[in-house]
This record gives structure tokens, sequence and C-alpha cells, in this order.
């Protein structure tokens, strides 16, 4: 009677161990398959409509245990892997992807410590009118040397030391301050 017991409550375990890996299954390709098409959707908003990117099981059959391989191809490059991109090129990858999985679960504030340091002036731009564009719905909090993208923010932050080891911080609000180019000061 124990031994059918164990048998039993063993069959009952694996039906319960079966189900959940069957809706884990589900709800990971039901995200995946969102962050795919976000992650499409934001890389061509940093780079062009022309550029290819994707987000790949290695093995579809087996989606909890496998790997996934990114796919980043600006116009006109065919890299073998993303080592092959230039710094600027991974970076703005590495943004879209966060933006694809952010858009699957949007967070009330994002922080970015230097991530516009391998851009160039161009890609600062862009860079720029995504974290804008996000902005309607989060806080950001962006930790640069950048002069673009301090000149982009609604407030910004100074740390300065008056005395040795005695940090303050200093804020000045833009918000009500009309933006003009350097060409026009």
């Amino acid at each position: 009677e124990q031994k059918n017991d164990i048998l039993t409550a063993k069959d009952n375990l694996s039906s319960t161990i079966k189900e959940i890996e069957k809706t884990a299954t589900e709800q990971f390709m039901d995200a995946f398959e969102k962050i795919r098409d976000n992650f499409i959707k934001v890389f061509r908003s940093l780079f062009t409509n022309d550029d290819t990117c994707d987000l790949i099981l290695e093995d579809p059959s087996s989606p909890l245990e496998t790997g996934i391989q990114i796919i980043a191809k600006p116009k006109g490059k065919r890299p073998q892997s993303l080592n092959q991109l230039s710094g600027g090129e991974k970076t703005l990858t590495a943004t879209a992807l966060l933006f694809s999985l952010y858009l699957l679960k949007p967070a009330p504030f994002c922080i970015f410590d230097e991530v516009d340091a391998p851009l160039d002036d161009a890609n600062i731009e862009k860079f720029n009118r995504i974290i804008k564009e996000f902005s309607k719905d989060s806080q950001f909090i962006v930790v640069t040397h950048n002069k673009s993208t301090m000149a982009a923010v609604d407030i910004i932050y100074g740390v300065y030391m008056d005395e040795p080891g005695v940090s303050s911080v200093s804020a000045v609000d833009f918000r009500h301050f009309e933006h003009q180019g350097l060409s026009k000061i």
C-alpha cells in the first residue's frame, strides 16, 4: 500500500512538472516573440529601416534550455558575430535589446552609467532621441560625461568637492528654459 502511494505521488509529481514546463514554455515563447519584435523595431529606429537584426533560439525544440543568438547587421556590413561590430554599433545594439526588454515590462526608472561613452556624435543623437522618447513613461538617470547628452536632459545633477573627501550635489532644472543650439548663443 505504501509502495502504491509512492508510485501515485511520483506520477502526480511527474504530471505537475510536465504541466509547469508546458506553461513556462508557452509564457517564455510569448515573451520571446514580443521581445524579438520589439528588438527589430527599436534596432531599426536606432539604425535604419534597411538594417537587419534578429533574436534566434539556438535549439527551438528546447526553448527553456537553449541559448539565444543575437544577430545585428547594419547596412553594408555582414558581421559573423557581434564582436565584429564597432564599439558604437555594439552599444546601439545592446541599447536596442535593453529597450526591447523594457517594452515588455516597463520600469518606473532606469539607470544608464556611461552607456553613451563609445558613441560618436551622430549616434549620441540617436541615443538621446530614444531616451527622450521613452522618458514619457519612465524616469531615466543617465551618468555621462558627454556634453550632447547633458544638453539633452531635463535636469542635470553635478557632483563636486568643495573640500577633499566631501562630495556635494548641485541641480539645474532646464525644463523651464528654451533650448538653443550652440550656433544661436
